[in-house]
């Protein structure tokens, strides 16, 4: 079982058109001094190549209010059909020249710093160059993810239940 957030991955393609696609490979990591995202791509799809080209990428939380607008861009091809058969809004970044969905409550704009590839897949270890948080969550004392209402994948979708508590709220040493 892998079960993983979801996020839709925005990037340009070479005429400027945006492009938006989901995915649920995403993670952290750490180097030295600050954090990476962590995404893998598999197969061929119009975002792999835009991220090939240009190198930036936005990953957009998705909540369960985004959920039919995943659903469509995962059944579309950037390659043979334009995505705008429903509407969504977005707009350019704040730091670098990625599309960035404005119903997201959560958005990194990343730069790809490294690249491992396995088989079909490629797995691009992101610079975090901005995060754009929805400006009434407050995150001052952590991130309480009900707050997002994320979109959870496990091979079906699911969304989280209650907030259970900070580390520490549990274990007390006698």
């Amino acid at each position: 079982m892998c079960v993983q957030p979801a996020f839709i991955m925005g990037t340009y393609d070479e005429q400027g058109n945006a492009n938006f696609a989901p995915t649920t490979w995403v993670s952290v990591t750490w180097e030295t001094d600050h954090y990476l995202v962590v995404i893998s791509m598999f197969g061929t799809k119009q975002t792999k190549t835009n991220v090939e080209r240009s190198r930036m990428l936005s990953v957009n939380l998705v909540g369960t209010d985004m959920l039919r607008l995943m659903d469509y861009f995962g059944s579309r091809s950037g390659f043979r059909c334009g995505k705008n058969g429903v509407p969504y809004r977005y707009s350019d970044g704040n730091v670098l020249k990625v599309p960035t969905l404005d119903l997201s409550k959560w958005v990194y704009e990343c730069e790809v710093s490294k690249e491992v590839e396995t088989g079909d897949s490629k797995t691009y270890f992101c610079t975090i160059r901005d995060v754009q948080v929805e400006q009434t969550i407050d995150i001052s004392d952590g991130i309480d993810l009900t707050a997002f209402n994320p979109v959870i994948y496990s091979g079906h979708y699911h969304s989280i239940g209650e907030h259970l508590g900070k580390i520490g709220d549990f274990y007390k040493e006698s």
